[in-house]
Parts: structure tokens; sequence; C-alpha cells
């Protein structure tokens, strides 16, 4: 199919991309990698006014790592934050969770903040932003606005950025010293969206007992599930853990529904299984173990 007729700007300044979609009002849609636009434009299941491509804009491409985590561009790719030493080192799940992101080729092209403004339950980088607590900076021609990452997911491909504002950056906070991350996921192909996937964080007491323990859940729920699972893993070592019991109290907070992919007692099963993988293999990398 061939995507309906809209009109096609593409401005060369933030002020004059701002200024584009701003006219456009809620007719507007942002282009940047167009891994997901792109498509949804073809088959008819976006029919934007006017498409906003902001891929000549300077100046948002940018991955600035630091002691206090991650900030990524707008037109950052996937393969380039996933091949930043500086981010993987200020944050290791973005690299891990962005391995477990499609195909090579469709991670050249696509944009980390892209996909979060789509806002798929599905996708790896929602849940990542979710579980670390980050946040989103949206631009419009009335100034800046950063949305934390628990208001920013409103629903199923639903997010709080509003008519006429451009995300220009996503951050992604570092976690404290013995902290670790893992992302387990399973999908029916390699590179297909999961039919359930977990990402965790284990943060270690002065005594290597969990202190902290978190996950996120994708595709159980109409936006990432994060669930605080710390009172089920801790205070006591990882070895000691009744893993069983912290399945169990996953399962419980999420509400996946079946489709022809998976029904929904079995992602609530798989859901258990990927948590515990997950936040054992946190466990392992916040004490300095290879997994």
């Amino acid at each position: 199919m061939k995507p309906p007729p809209f009109d096609y700007r593409r401005p060369a300044t933030l002020g004059e991309a701002l200024g584009v979609l701003a006219e456009a009002g809620p007719g507007g849609k942002v282009l940047a990698g167009g891994q997901s636009l792109i498509p949804l434009l073809n088959m008819r299941l976006a029919a934007p006014a006017r498409v906003v491509d902001v891929n000549r804009v300077p100046g948002l491409d940018g991955i600035e790592a630091g002691p206090s985590g991650v900030r990524v561009g707008a037109l950052a790719r996937h393969a380039a934050v996933e091949r930043s030493p500086g981010a993987a080192a200020a944050q290791p799940l973005l690299r891990q969770a962005l391995r477990l992101v499609a195909h090579p080729v469709i991670r050249n092209r696509g944009t980390v903040v892209g996909s979060l403004v789509h806002a798929d339950p599905a996708a790896e980088m929602p849940a990542v932003l979710a579980l670390l607590g980050g946040s989103v900076r949206l631009a419009s021609l009335d100034g800046e606005r950063d949305v934390p990452a628990a208001e920013f997911f409103t629903g199923p491909m639903e997010s709080a950025a509003r008519p006429g504002e451009l995300a220009v950056s996503a951050f992604f906070p570092a976690l404290p010293a013995r902290s670790g991350t893992a992302f387990h996921e399973v999908a029916r192909r390699h590179g297909d969206y999961a039919v359930a996937g977990v990402a965790a964080a284990v943060t270690l007491d002065d005594d290597l007992r969990i202190s902290a323990a978190r996950v996120a859940c994708v595709s159980v729920g109409p936006v990432p599930v994060v669930a605080d699972v710390t009172a089920a893993c801790g205070p006591r070592p990882a070895a000691s853990v009744a893993w069983d019991a912290v399945a169990a109290a996953v399962r419980d907070l999420v509400e996946p529904e079946g489709d022809i992919h998976a029904t929904a007692d079995y992602r609530r099963y798989l859901t258990g299984v990927l948590a515990v993988r997950a936040l054992r293999d946190a466990a392992s990398a916040a004490h300095g173990e290879e997994s």
C-alpha cells in the first residue's frame, strides 16, 4: 500500500521545526528514524496532515554520558547508543536492551527517542526508561519541559507529547554503586517484538545483600509494568532468595492479554520466569560477576 497524501516539511533548524509543528497542530507528525512511522503510513494506520522530517536539524544527535547518567538526543540512532562506550559505562542497561531491538539494519536507522515517543508496550526502550525513572525532554514554541517516565507513557502507542511538541532528548539515570542490570525476553523469531520481556535492576548493600530490586515488564500491559520487588528479594544474598516466590509476586502484578502469538496465561507464566532470570543476572552483575 502507499501512504495517504501529506504535507512534507524538512526544517533546517530547531526553531523552524517547532514552528512548522505548531502550525500543523494535531495533524503534525515527526519523522526521525522512520522505522515505526513509515510502516504505519504505508499500511494507512496513520494519516498525518503534515510530516516534519527533523533529520537536518543540527544538535539533536548527541549522546552525553556522565556520572549522573546518559542523555540521548532525538536523532541518536539505536546503533550509535549501543556502541557508545561512555553510555555503556554510565548505564549498562541501555546496551543490554538495545541488542534485543529488532535487527542491525533497523538499529542503524531507528532512534532511541523515537522508540520512546512511539510508546509501543512491547518495545524495550520504554521499559528501560520506566525502570530507571528517566525522563523525556519536550520542546515547543512555549519552551521546554521534562516529563518523568511514570507520566510519559499514557497508553498503547500514546505518550504525553502534545501537538506542537518535539521530543528533543531523553535522560537515563545511572544507578548507585554495587548495582547491576539485565534484560531478558522471548520472541517467536529473533528481532520480533517480544512475547514477553523483563528488565531488572538490583542494588546490593555493604554486606552484599539485595537492598533494592525492580523489574519492568513488556508486552503484558498497555504501558511498561514496573514493579518494586525489594520486599520479595531482600534483604538477603541472591543465593538465599526464594525465587519461586519472586516469580509468583511478579505474575500477580501483570495483566497480559492473549493474541495469535501467545495466550494470556503463557505470557504471565513467562514473565515470572524472565523476571527471575533477569533479577539473578542483575544481582550477579552487581557483584561484578559475568552472567
